[in-house]
């Protein structure tokens, strides 16, 4: 007979009649060999488990009895996706939003990864750049969406590189301001560094290398950074620096090698920088041994070695002109009649005389300056002695001039006389250093005529001080020389000369002369107006 079961599995089927049940066999108990296999022991799963398993019954049923049947368009469909369609070649494989392709350019460009919170998910599976732009043209056949694109990517590109570039200033103790300031001016530079990076990868070993990687070598072996500090040691400030380098093309070395021939010529200092960069675009192309020459052939016509490095820092366009060049305007002074003593005295006096105009200017100055009567070697002699006449401009400083000398009364011959004896008026500024002069001559009582008269007798007059020497002088003869007001105008316009005496040396010592004569002061004035060289006498 079979044993009962036991009550407990009874009250198990009263209480849950629809529950699911599994088995386990008991071992056999080693004390009863004889007895047959209890009954397997019922367990209850819990709910997740009773769920689960109720889920899959029913699935296994019903593909047991109504099995799959294939949706032929769904099929279809697959295959249309798989196999390319010639009917509509641009079917759109996966849409990307125009900030989502942003996104993946800048993550795939960054120089390092983003920071990230404790506990968030950074994933490096984003699409390839060639998947985006092949996007792009799917969407879009319009190529100024893709340049956009291609734009938007160089400009990530150039802000690793200038990150690169500050890492190895930063390497090299340079501050991070300082760093900051040098790369915004060095874009032509940074754009540099990124095409030979760029171009490195087809090197053998830098295949498989990062973008950072070969940006890193190309700085590294450019020696930017020492070059970097050799000019800050040569007080060459940043601005200066930023555009020698961008100036040499990437040939840094030219830098150097310009800089050291400088100094052979004692060029130093913040003038060395302003020599560097006036000199030219293209003066770092150039060779030593033409820059050579051009001293070589400066000092064969007077121009001394010693000068030379003046010369050059105060007209460093010089080094920028061919050697034929600079042999026409050589020798375009010494046709006029200037020997090599007073052409390299002039070239000293006046560097500029030189470089800074073109032959045609050279030529319509001496050319307005023969228009005086003056023949070709005169003007030649008087730009040995004044070369600053050369920088002085036709238009804007000579004709207002004539005009301003001609409204006082002063003819040709008159201002002639008055370039021939002092060069340098035609040199001032009509408004602000002779007019006021002018004025004040008239405020005095002398007529434009009698002004005109003056200038011709004794041109120094206009380049004398107003405030230092002039007025000075008025008021001693007003007040120490007994001259009144109402001479004062009569003693200037005949004897001028009185103004370019000096006041403690010659005019204070003469007055004392007479005065201890017993000549009153009154009377002493009234001399002066009849005579007024008389204090001027030694």
């Amino acid at each position: 007979m079979l044993p009962c079961p036991p009550p407990s599995l009874y009250l198990h089927f009263q209480r849950h009649p629809h529950s699911t049940t599994v088995s386990s066999s008991l071992q056999h108990h080693p004390n009863h060999p004889h007895m047959a296999t209890p009954d397997p022991v019922l367990r209850t799963h819990n709910s997740k488990t009773t769920s689960l398993l109720h889920h899959h019954t029913t699935t296994s049923t019903h593909k047991t009895k109504n099995p799959p049947q294939e949706n032929e368009n769904d099929h279809q469909q697959h295959r249309d996706s798989v196999q390319p369609n010639d009917k509509n070649p641009t079917t759109r494989q996966f849409i990307l939003p125009p900030q989502e392709k942003l996104n993946i350019l800048e993550m795939s460009l960054v120089s390092k990864r983003a920071p990230q919170n404790p506990g968030s998910i950074y994933t490096n599976s984003l699409p390839s750049l060639q998947s985006v732009f092949r996007t792009q043209h799917l969407e879009n056949d319009d190529d100024e969406n893709e340049e956009v694109m291609i734009r938007r990517a160089l400009e990530i590109r150039r802000k690793v590189t200038a990150e690169v570039f500050k890492g190895a200033m930063k390497k090299g103790k340079f501050g991070i301001t300082y760093s900051t300031n040098l790369v915004n001016r060095l874009s032509e530079f940074i754009d540099h560094v990124m095409i030979e990076a760029a171009a490195l990868k087809r090197l053998p070993g830098f295949e498989d290398s990062t973008f950072n990687v070969r940006a890193k070598v190309v700085i590294d072996d450019s020696n930017v950074v020492p070059l970097v500090r050799w000019l800050k040691h040569n007080n060459l400030s940043y601005p200066k620096i930023a555009k020698l380098i961008c100036m040499s093309k990437g040939n840094l070395e030219s830098i150097r090698r310009f800089v050291e021939w400088l100094k052979t010529y004692h060029v130093k200092g913040e003038i060395l920088g302003l020599t560097l960069l006036k000199s030219g675009d293209d003066i770092l192309q150039r060779s030593i041994e033409e820059l050579d020459k051009i001293v070589e052939y400066l000092e064969s016509n007077g121009v001394k070695r010693d000068w030379v490095g003046f010369v050059i820092s105060r007209c460093p366009r010089l080094l920028s002109y061919s050697m034929e060049e600079v042999k026409m305007r050589v020798e375009f002074y010494l046709n006029m009649g200037i020997n090599e003593n007073d052409f390299g005295t002039m070239v000293f006096d006046y560097p500029g005389v030189l470089g800074y105009f073109t032959l045609e200017e050279m030529n319509q100055k001496v050319n307005y300056l023969k228009e005086f009567g003056l023949s070709t070697e005169y003007v030649g002699r008087l730009l040995a002695s004044r070369p600053q006449l050369m920088g002085c401009s036709i238009e804007e400083r000579w004709k207002p001039l004539v005009k301003y000398l001609y409204y006082l009364g002063i003819s040709r011959d008159g201002m002639r006389k008055m370039l021939t004896i002092k060069p340098m008026v035609f040199c001032f500024n009509l408004e602000t250093t002779i007019a006021p002069k002018v004025q004040f001559f008239r405020d005095l009582g002398v007529l434009d005529d009698a002004i005109g008269n003056m200038l011709v007798k004794f041109p120094p007059l206009l380049t004398y001080s107003l405030r230092k020497k002039i007025q000075p002088v008025v008021i001693f003869l007003m007040t120490k020389a007994g001259v009144s007001e109402k001479d004062i105008g009569k003693v200037i316009a005949l004897g001028p000369e009185l103004l370019g005496s000096s006041i403690g040396k010659r005019l204070e010592v003469n007055l004392k002369y007479f005065l201890s004569l017993g000549i009153q002061v009154r009377q002493l004035g009234e001399m002066i107006a009849d005579f007024p060289k008389l204090l001027d006498t030694k």
